[in-house]
């Protein structure tokens, strides 16, 4: 058996004026989940235009109340663990490989909508750095420290 490839995937580092970080709480997670937005890439489209694309599906937040700021060099990977191997993307992923994006928000938090169409936040806030790798579940851990080590300078801790 050949091993499963890793789901082309982007997420948004979203900050605030302060440097805070966009936080959703996973609507599908009973541990109390909180990420960053990210989703997959869909065929021929750029991992920047993906990024909008899953920021605007997920927060409500439209191309136009964003700054892009940075973005992660390479491709970060992370595996599933075993007990979501094979339940997730229709078993087809072994985990992700992601390019990270960071954007300001010039919006006002009025502005954020995660009552969208297929929400996958139950709740959301601005945390710090710190905050948010604690806060993210573990198998994601090593991903979120290099994004946060990435953009460092413009986070708050």
């Amino acid at each position: 058996m050949k091993p499963l490839p890793y789901r082309p995937c982007v997420g948004v580092c979203l900050i605030n004026e302060a440097g805070l970080i966009f936080a959703g709480q996973r609507k599908d997670s009973t541990s109390g989940a909180w990420q960053m937005p990210q989703g997959g890439i869909d065929r021929g489209e750029k991992p920047r235009e993906a990024a909008l694309r899953e920021l605007w599906e997920e927060t409500g937040i439209t191309a136009d109340l964003v700054q892009i700021l940075g973005k992660t060099g390479g491709w970060l990977h992370y595996d599933l663990p075993p007990e979501l191997l094979g339940r997730v993307w229709g078993g087809k992923y072994r985990g992700q490989r992601q390019k990270w994006v960071l954007m300001r928000y010039l919006g006002a938090d009025a502005q954020v909508n995660i009552a969208t169409d297929h929400p996958e936040f139950s709740a959301w806030k601005w945390i710090g750095a710190d905050e948010m790798l604690a806060s993210i579940v573990p198998f994601k851990r090593d991903v979120y420290a290099a994004v946060i080590a990435a953009f460092a300078g413009q986070l708050a801790r």
